[in-house]
Parts: structure tokens; sequence; C-alpha cells
């Protein structure tokens, strides 16, 4: 691809892939303009405004919003609720301040004390407080949405959003009928927006050269999402190569479809086993349970997350009904992996240092007796009802996982002199420590899962929420590789199943790599089904 006089090649980094071509229009910020200061009566009253306004829009768009975009949001309006927060800006509007100007310095000071932090779920939490500052800022000039909405203005289908930056509370406000992608000079693979993005098909660039206020509004432009770059005015045969990539996508499209119903099959005829992962429960509802081999890991986070532990009962109802759905395939569900990033009240520790070493997943759930024994009782009840596995998560020793087996064994015991119908469900752990990977036979178990996320994160010494290292933490690094084929080895030496639930398996690019490694089982996003099998159809 060569760059015209009039052709412009900008590169960035595909968060979320996508090929299209459409309009490129300006998403610019508007909360800029000066505003003149009153009385700090008058101040603070306008803030208080301001801030409950943000509040109310916040609620309002959590009400429409999946599970995900739901948990971004509520963050959010935490923050906004919290004394802690808002004491010292009002103190700065009392003493003289503008209610911007504080607002704008308390604001960036937690951003720097979040980003400088050790912690990185507040690392990671740090464009939610920008996105706060923006909306709440927009609110004291004036303008509800914190932008110039040019692109609103002058939006046809098809156009492709550039902004130097798009917050997560932005992005779901959007209509994304109407674009066909972003480009923004922000960003990274990991943020908020990023997984929004992935998590609803919209094609996203992050990183991208700074083009914003010099790129000529409403011109022609490709979002190109596999390659990573926004092409601005493209030339004939530029448009002419991208036409024929897009039918070549469409024909994989169509094809992918086909497969969703079907088993999966190498080239060889050797058959391959995809199941699903189920981050929420809702999820399933718009899944057919014949488009999958069953669940290969069912998080039970959500459970723990609205504040008030849930009881055995309620646990195990949620657990039966995702057995039923399957229809005696298989299900996996792992015991609650909190911690990391993670940060559940009541369970986890607060100021770790680094949480992602520090007590997260197992090694949390063996500290809180309490909890782990009264969600094995909930598993094995529901057991009863179809083929669940129990997955042990964050395993680095044999010893945790005889700790758990021990605290199910006792379940088991108290269920059967308590007369609750139950079953002894298969044990499992994840390998995503490579301290376990590289030890995999000496853990007595009835499964491996392998984690390729924090395996990745962890072989490499990447923090996978870390956009600086982004590119270091590469899935396809050979010592990952060689991890993951000595964990399949390992398993088919003790006569145990294999599986790889993490993003690898949902990346098509990535399935030869792990076909290779011997991998036959892989659990992936619902909405990858189709392109998994098309990519294990190709193998061989």
């Amino acid at each position: 691809m060569t760059e015209t006089s009039d052709q412009r090649i900008l590169r960035g980094v595909a968060a979320s892939d996508g090929l299209v071509v459409g309009r490129a229009v300006r998403l610019i910020s508007g909360v800029e303009v000066q505003r003149t200061a009153g009385s700090p009566e008058d101040e603070r009253s306008l803030l208080a405004g301001a801030i409950t306004r943000a509040l109310e829009q916040l609620e309002a768009l959590t009400e429409a919003q999946d599970e995900m975009g739901a948990e971004i949001l509520e963050f959010q309006i935490a923050l906004l609720e919290d004394e802690d927060l808002l004491a010292p800006i009002y103190n700065a509007v009392q003493e003289g301040q503008p209610a911007d100007l504080a607002w704008i310095r308390v604001i960036d000071s937690e951003v720097t004390e979040y980003r400088e932090g050790e912690d990185e779920y507040f690392k990671a939490r740090a464009e939610d407080l920008l996105d706060l500052k923006a909306r709440v800022l927009a609110a004291l000039h004036g303008n509800e949405t914190g932008f110039n909405d040019h692109a609103e203005q002058t939006k046809l289908d098809g156009d492709i959003i550039v902004a130097q930056n798009l917050t997560p509370s932005r992005f779901l406000e959007l209509d994304w009928t109407s674009y066909r992608g972003a480009a923004i000079c922000g960003g990274s693979p990991t943020s908020h927006v990023a997984i929004l993005a992935r998590a609803r098909g919209i094609p996203l660039l992050v990183g991208l050269e700074d083009a914003v206020e010099t790129m000529q509004h409403a011109c022609l432009a490709v979002l190109d999402a596999e390659d990573g770059v926004l092409i601005l005015t493209p030339e004939p045969k530029t448009l002419e190569d991208v036409r024929q990539r897009q039918r070549v996508r469409e024909g994989d499209e169509e094809r992918a479809d086909s497969l969703i119903g079907k088993a999966a099959v190498m080239a060889t005829g050797e058959r391959v086993e995809i199941l699903i992962n189920a981050d929420d429960p809702r999820v399933l509802a718009d899944v057919p349970t014949a488009n999958c081999d069953g669940i290969g890991l069912t998080r039970t986070e959500f459970l723990f997350s609205e504040g008030v532990l849930p009881d055995e009962q309620k646990q195990f109802e949620v657990y039966r009904d995702i057995v039923n759905w399957a229809e005696g395939r298989p299900v996996t569900i792992r015991t609650l992996d909190a911690g990391g990033d993670k940060p559940i009240p009541g369970v986890t520790v607060d100021d770790e240092a680094n949480p992602f070493l520090g007590l997260r997943g197992v090694r949390l759930s063996l500290l809180k007796p309490e909890v782990l024994k009264l969600q094995l009782r909930a598993l094995a009840r529901a057991a009863v009802f179809g083929s669940l596995k129990i997955m042990i998560p964050m395993v680095t020793t044999p010893e945790e996982v005889e700790a758990v087996r021990a605290q199910l064994d006792e379940a088991l015991t108290e269920l059967s002199a308590e007369g609750v119908a139950h079953a002894c469900p298969q044990l499992g752990m994840m390998v995503e420590v490579p301290a376990a990977a590289l030890t995999a036979e000496r853990f007595k178990v009835d499964f491996f899962s392998i984690g390729s996320n924090d395996l990745i994160q962890y072989t490499t010494a990447c923090a996978r929420d870390n956009p600086a290292v982004t590119k270091l933490a590469d899935a396809k690094s050979p010592a990952v590789l060689e991890l993951i084929r000595r964990t399949v080895e390992a398993a088919a030496r003790m006569g145990v199943e294999v599986s790889l639930c993490g993003d690898m398996a949902s990346d098509p690019n990535a399935i030869p790599d792990l076909l290779d490694c011997g991998l036959r089982r892989l659990s992936v996003a619902p909405a990858q089904v189709g392109r998994v099998k098309l990519a294990v159809s190709r193998y061989g």
C-alpha cells in the first residue's frame, strides 16, 4: 500500500477486528469553553447540579446496558457518590475556586494517583475517572454529552468515528447501528472501550497517530482493524484491494455461520470439541444449546458483585439452570476467582501491593472457607441435574487442590447427613501459573483447563491491563506455547482431559498454534463459535 499526495495512512493498534469503508467524521471534545465564575455559593450549587445531572445520565444509561456495560457504569456512579472524593472539591469551591477548576484539579490528582499506584485494578480504572471528569464538566458548561457532536449532526449510515479519545460511557451512548467503527488516538487493546467494542463486534483502532484536528471532515476512509491502519482519502487501487478483502471476509462469515450448529472437524477428519464461556448465565438465553459441545468455563464472580454474598439456595438455583440449559452436555463451573482485577467487598483484601501476585483465586478461597464451602455445597447439589465439573482457579501447588478436595468431601458428607440430593462432581484446575504448567503431573485432578490470559501475563511478566507492554504480552510467544504444549502432553500421560478457555481460544488466528500444541478441546466466546469452527476446518 503506497501513500499519495491525497491518501494518508495513519497507524494504530487493532483493538476490535473489522474492515470497513465509510466517511471519517470527527467527534471533538466540547468542554474547553471558558466560563465566568460566580460566588462560592453559586459555584457550589452549580457543581452539585452538574453532579446530579451526571448521576441521572449514568443511571439511565445503566438501565439499558448488559452486564458488562452496567458494571463499568456502576463503578462511575459509585465514584460520584463517594464523599471522600467530593469533599475536597467542595472545599476548594468554598475557598473561592471556580467549580470547573476545582473539579479538574482534584480529579486529575486522583487519576495520577490511580496510574502511579501498584494496584493494577485501580490503574485500569483511571479511564473511568477521566470519563467522569468529562461528563461533569460537560454538565457544568451546559453540554450534556461532553462533545461538540459534529459527527452526530452530519451523520450518515456508514460513518467512521475519529476522535482524540472515546470514554466508556460515551461509547455506550452512541448509536452504533449508524456507525461502522471508530479510530481513536487514546486507549489500548485492554481498555474498557476496546472490551466493549469486541463484545459488540464494532471495529476499533486505538493509539492512532494524531489526526483529529488536521483530517478533512467527512472524507472517505478505510478503517482496517486487521492491519491496524486508518486510510484517509484512499486511492482507487487501495479501495479495490479493500473491496476484494471484504468479499473474502463476507464469504468467510457465511461459511462460519453455516458451521455454528455443526461439529468442528479438522481437514484430516479429526474432531475438535468447541465449548463456550459463560460470563453471565443471561447470555445463554440467546445461545442455542446445539451450537456447542457444552460450557468450558462458567465464571461465578457475577453472583458476588452485588455487595451481598449469595446464599447456598441462590447459588444452587443458578448452577442448576445452567446445567439444565446444557441438556446433558458437560458444564464446567469455576469457583470464585476474586482478587487481582476483580475486587469483591467482604471477600478480597484491600490495599494489596500487587493484587495480581497476591491473594486471588484459590489462595483467597482457602482463607474464606465459609464462602468456599457454601459454593461447593451448591455445586454438588446442582450436579444431580447433569454433567457438572468444578474448576479451581489460580492453582500453584498440589496442596491447594487437596485442600479444596477436602472441603468438597466435607460438603458431600454434610449433604448426605442432611438427606439433601447431591452428586460428586469432577474436580479440575485452571493452568494459568507457569509453575503449575511446568509440573502438571504433580496435580491429582480430573481435568485441566488452560487459562491463557493469565498464563500469558505471568509468563511474559506483562500486566494484561497495561497498554505500554501490550506488544510484549504475545499469545504466540514460544514460551507461552511451550507451556501449553507441556500441559497437554502431561494430561495425555495422566489420561485426563485438557482444554483451553482463555481469549486465545476465541481468536481464529491462534487456532492453528493451539491445535499444533495438541489441544482438541477449546472453550470460546459464544459469538466466536462459527469463526473458530471455520479455523478448525482449515487445519490439517
